[in-house]
This record gives C-alpha cells, sequence and structure tokens, in this order.
C-alpha cells in the first residue's frame, strides 16, 4: 500500500482521537510508569517485565500495544507517517529502550515485537529524528548504569 503524499483532514481527525486516548486515565497511569520505571540495562531486563508477575507487565502491554496500532496506521498508509510523528513520538522512547537488544528479544519473546515502532524509526524523515534523539538518552542511560556498576 502507497504511503500517504500529503496529510488531510482525516489525519488530523486520527491525530485527535490518539490524543484522546493517551489521555483515557489506565492509558495515561501506563504511560507514566512505563516512562518513569522502565528502564532496561540487560536483554534480562526487558524480558522479566514481559512476565505476567512483573509489575510492569500491565502497563507495559498497554503501551506497546497502543503505540504498536499507532505506528501501524502511518506504516500501512492508515495516516501520514511525518504528520502523526509530530506529535506522537512518546512510542518511540519506549521503543529506544528495547531496541539495543531487539533481535534477541524476537527471538526469545515474539518475533514480530516493535516492528511497527521500528519501521518508523527507520523509514519516516520525522521518526529518525526522535528516534535518535531518544538512542542518544537511552545510551547515556546505559554509560551511566555502567559507570555505577564500577
Amino acid at each position: 500500500m502507497p504511503l500517504k503524499e500529503y496529510p488531510d483532514h482525516h489525519d488530523a481527525e486520527l491525530v485527535l482521537k490518539l490524543y484522546e486516548l493517551r489521555r483515557e486515565d489506565v492509558m495515561r497511569e501506563s504511560r507514566t510508569l512505563v516512562i518513569s520505571k522502565f528502564l532496561p540495562t540487560s536483554l534480562e531486563d526487558v524480558i522479566a517485565v514481559t512476565k505476567g508477575d512483573h509489575p510492569l507487565n500491565a502497563a507495559f502491554r498497554q503501551c506497546t500495544s497502543y503505540w504498536e496500532m499507532t505506528y501501524a496506521m502511518a506504516r500501512h498508509g492508515v495516516m501520514h507517517a511525518d504528520f502523526m510523528l509530530e506529535s506522537n513520538g512518546e512510542g518511540l522512547l519506549v521503543f529506544s529502550r528495547v531496541e539495543p537488544w531487539l533481535a534477541e528479544y524476537r527471538a526469545a519473546v515474539n518475533p514480530i515485537a516493535f516492528r511497527n515502532a521500528e519501521w518508523v524509526a527507520k523509514e519516516t524523515e520525522m521518526g529518525r529524528l526522535i528516534a535518535d534523539r531518544f538512542r542518544k538518552r537511552m545510551q547515556a542511560q546505559l554509560d551511566a548504569a555502567k559507570a555505577a556498576k564500577g
């Protein structure tokens, strides 16, 4: 399916709907938990959050499925990718926290995990800009964790 060349009023309606969904109480709490507490420093940390007894499991599933759904709309041409990403880059923050171990995560947990986030991070102009910013933050976090371990 060809990607949308230009955003239109349907894209604006979808972006506003995505914003409304992000404001829903459970989603808002899940986003807050994942962004503030999901700070993996290893593949084991990433896999751990997928276990049902992990305290962040429900929030992680809520956030990652929401962002995968959102980014799928861009990947499949339902809405203009760069336009959507101008106000929906937060999912790439979550993606950047998994990306260092993505191949291993896919092999261990789900072979198609994060495929839409990966697509927007690599195949769209806005996604590349946003993902690069978050990758730098993630690398700084990993460097700080290594330094703290001595």
